[in-house]
């Protein structure tokens, strides 16, 4: 588990078909690499990786053909050569995000990115080639002032299609240069993840019988059964 708030900026590159290593140079490296042990999770970019081994100035982790294909950790070339840093959330640490699970629900791309006063609004929407996935897996939970992790960055959403179809977010300067957000260039892609909590209420509410099923249940015989009613023969 994770909050969206990003520790520190690093690299990744490919040591095979599956492994990889992440490594940084500047000081706020120290902060992930700080008590760091194999099998710990590291945030990349919004990905939940765990670290195999810790280097001097990185670790190396695998991902699986699963994980490549869902994420930009397969389309290297597609996006930033930043990647966004942190460390498991631990037990009694301040929550200053939200709760960001490290499991990414589709891929996202930049349309629009303009300077203003006091941020950065930046517009994403699905590549081409990934609509679908948006459609089943992104499209149902964004809604205004709700979360969304972006590249593993805890945003708000400040405007949204009607449809899903793409969102808005205002990134503030200090999230903007700490972040690979201000790498990004229009057309880059990134990882998206839903709020979890969206998620387990669209489950829920999912599960409940509608209401209008629910009144045709309603029944002299249903409430008579239960206990909700006496028979007039009694």
């Amino acid at each position: 588990m994770f909050t969206g708030l990003i520790q520190a900026l690093g690299t990744i590159g490919p040591i095979g078909s599956d492994r990889f290593i992440v490594s940084g140079t500047s000081d706020a490296m120290d902060v992930i690499l700080q008590d760091l042990e194999p099998g710990d999770s590291v945030a990349v970019d919004g990905i939940c990786l765990t670290v195999e081994k810790v280097l001097p100035t990185g670790f190396s982790t695998t991902a699986s053909d699963e994980t490549q294909g869902r994420t930009t950790l397969g389309q290297r070339l597609q996006t930033t050569s930043y990647v966004n840093l942190e460390t498991s959330l631990r037990v009694g640490s301040k929550l200053g995000g939200h709760f960001v699970t490290g499991h990414i629900d589709g891929i996202g791309c930049l349309t629009q990115s303009l300077q203003t006063p006091n941020s950065w609004e930046m517009c994403f929407t699905a590549p081409a080639s990934l609509t679908d996935v948006w459609q089943h897996k992104i499209a149902r939970y964004l809604v205004p002032k709700g979360s969304i992790a972006v590249n593993g960055v805890s945003l708000t959403i400040a405007e949204c299609d009607p449809n899903g179809s793409w969102f808005k977010v205002a990134v503030i300067p200090h999230s903007y240069t700490h972040t690979n957000l201000s790498h990004l260039r229009t057309g880059n892609w990134v990882n998206i993840e839903s709020d979890i909590l969206g998620k387990y209420v669209d489950k829920l509410l999912g599960n409940r019988v509608p209401a209008a099923e629910a009144m045709d249940e309603m029944s002299p015989e249903f409430l008579l059964e239960h206990g909700y009613l006496t028979s007039s023969h009694g």
